[in-house]
């Protein structure tokens, strides 16, 4: 049966989890917001998924320049600084008594409606913040066996059309790109540019290794992901050759190994695409040593973003 990557084991915890709606810690069973709010409506925001180790959100520098740079995209005032959104997030993670194996889902939508319309305009409220953090590892099962990809129809689009640039509410594409895969019985969807080159999967990055050499994709037409940086980044600093550039499927049913990259699972090995299986070991040695890469770099800035505290 085909598993999400980010499918994970029911943690009891999660039941009585409290939620940061627009300043105030709710218990998950009362946390709303309004049916007229934009992101209801319309999709109408942006968001950031966390990751939190050892008491703090991983690379929470690099995920608000993104969240940021969106709501600014969409003339959307977010309505608060980082400083103090940073402690509403750690306010939120200590009434939930959180320090490790956490993710943290943090929306912003443009806020309530006069009425169900698009026109940013009839908005009468300031924005609708909220911070979801739960007990969720991705399964060690999943990330063991490794995922199965299959290419779909959808495409990533041109960013006049809707820029991949933007991590935003509305995820249609995505969505529609996720079902056409589980139905043909893979994990995830790999989804190609609009000349045919491969893209990225419908919620995560896709990387290759071939010959010693790590590629993902241009970038033109995806997200720009944190964990795809970083990996780009460890290898930089390893010494690892690796391209961001276009290939075709051709190429990634030659490849070596293949994984995907994202900030609930990090570096998850891919076991095949479109029945074509890569790879004799899972993980391969070149995602064991990513892996490893990736963790220590995480460490790393988790030390300094606890340092940068201390001395605060």
């Amino acid at each position: 049966m085909a598993q999400s990557i980010h499918e994970f084991h029911d943690d009891p915890r999660n039941a009585d989890i409290r939620i940061w709606v627009n300043g105030q810690l709710r218990h998950r069973d009362e946390a709303v917001v309004s049916v007229f709010d934009s992101g209801f409506v319309l999709g109408d925001g942006v968001w950031e998924g966390l990751r939190v180790v050892g008491g703090h959100p991983a690379f929470l520098r690099e995920h608000f320049d993104r969240l940021w740079e969106g709501a600014k995209a969409i003339a959307l005032d977010i309505g608060l600084s980082r400083a103090q959104l940073t402690q509403a997030l750690y306010d939120t993670l200590a009434a939930n008594g959180m320090h490790d194996g956490v993710h943290v889902r943090l929306m912003v939508t443009r806020g309530v409606k006069r009425t169900p319309y698009q026109d940013p305009r009839v908005t009468v409220g300031p924005a609708t913040i909220v911070i979801i953090p739960e007990f969720k590892l991705a399964k060690p099962e999943t990330l063991a066996q490794g995922l199965t990809l299959f290419t779909v129809h959808v495409r990533r689009g041109f960013p006049d059309v809707q820029d991949p640039k933007l991590n935003s509410h509305s995820k249609l594409n995505c969505i529609t790109a996720c079902i056409q895969a589980y139905t043909a019985g893979a994990d995830e969807a790999l989804m190609l540019d609009p000349h045919g080159f491969v893209a990225t999967c419908n919620s995560t990055h896709f990387f290759i290794v071939r010959r010693g050499e790590v590629w993902t994709s241009s970038g033109d037409y995806c997200l720009g992901g944190i964990t795809r940086s970083n990996v780009l980044r460890v290898c930089a600093e390893a010494g690892i050759p690796a391209r961001e550039k276009n290939f075709s499927l051709t190429e990634v049913y030659g490849a070596d190994e293949a994984f995907v990259t994202g900030t609930f699972a990090g570096v998850a090995p891919v076991r095949s695409v479109d029945g074509r299986t890569l790879g004799d070991t899972l993980p391969g040695p070149m995602v064991q040593r990513l892996q490893g890469l990736y963790k220590d770099l995480v460490a790393r800035d988790v030390a300094a973003q606890a340092a940068r505290r201390a001395a605060a």
